[in-house]
């Protein structure tokens, strides 16, 4: 099992009390990349500022955003292979129904992919302190890790649970960047946007029951340990599972029975 560099000053345990000094850069975030008119439009579908069912035209969407129609063309033709947006000829496009009848199946593959994703990262991690000094881009993406955690346990004191449903997300694909596959957390992030979506549905879901189970996956990961790793985050994303089907979806959609556990 690997230990924390004792020589290191910002090794995850004393994390909070380097970026809180003086001058010190640890709290300085990458700079976010331009959220793209594709993006944009997607974050209003799955935020419930274009419900299900309206009708989107180029000439709307170019007038809210101030561009030309011929990159709206283009965020709707990528939104409708990502499943957003619906588009008939002669017709034109409309925001395409929250996919509940499918929600099992994507659970199923986040978990699958998740599990995969813990166990790398954890993997790497015990490869990583093998050698003397990690790479910076990871102790960089393991400080906004610890950053997260402890935005999150604000959030739960402060019952803040639209504030929570964000840091979730970017704790998930914070472990994926630990894992260092650019294929996990491409598909972790395609996979998200429809889960989210779901969400957009179940209110209850933006609670605080699972939050601590993120200390408990990033020290497993942190130890290095792959089967820890895989287990509790299988076990976190398992019961999210369990709890959404179970308030969102018809029995007649999934039998909760049949959901392994």
């Amino acid at each position: 099992m690997p230990a924390w560099p004792s020589d290191r000053p910002d090794r995850p345990d004393e994390t909070s009390r380097a970026s809180s000094a003086p001058g010190h850069d640890a709290t300085v975030e990458p700079s976010s990349p331009p959220v793209s008119l594709l993006d944009a439009v997607r974050r209003e579908i799955v935020t419930g500022a274009l419900q299900p069912g309206t009708r989107i035209t180029e000439a709307s969407l170019a007038d809210r955003h101030g561009v030309s129609r011929v990159p709206v063309r283009e965020a709707l033709r990528g939104l409708e292979a990502e499943g957003f947006v619906e588009s008939t000829p002669n017709v034109g496009s409309r925001v395409a129904e929250i996919p509940v009848d499918e929600a099992d199946d994507l659970f199923a593959v986040r978990e699958a992919l998740e599990i995969a994703t813990a166990r790398r990262a954890a993997t790497r991690a015990r490869a990583l302190f093998t050698v003397d000094a990690p790479p910076e881009d990871w102790w960089r993406t393991r400080r906004s890790l610890e950053r997260i955690l402890a935005d999150g346990d604000q959030a739960v004191a402060d019952d803040d649970l639209d504030r929570l449903v964000g840091l979730n997300e970017r704790f998930h694909f914070g472990v994926a960047e630990l894992s260092g596959s650019s294929t996990l957390a491409t598909l972790l992030r395609q996979l998200s946007r429809k889960i989210e979506w779901l969400y957009a549905l179940d209110t209850f879901s933006r609670g605080k029951r699972l939050w601590p189970d993120h200390r408990v996956i990033l020290s497993a990961i942190d130890a290095g340990d792959p089967d820890q790793a895989a287990e509790r985050m299988g076990w976190h994303v398992r019961e999210s599972r369990i709890g959404y089907l179970s308030r969102t979806v018809p029995a007649s959609v999934v039998d909760l029975s049949l959901i392994h556990i």
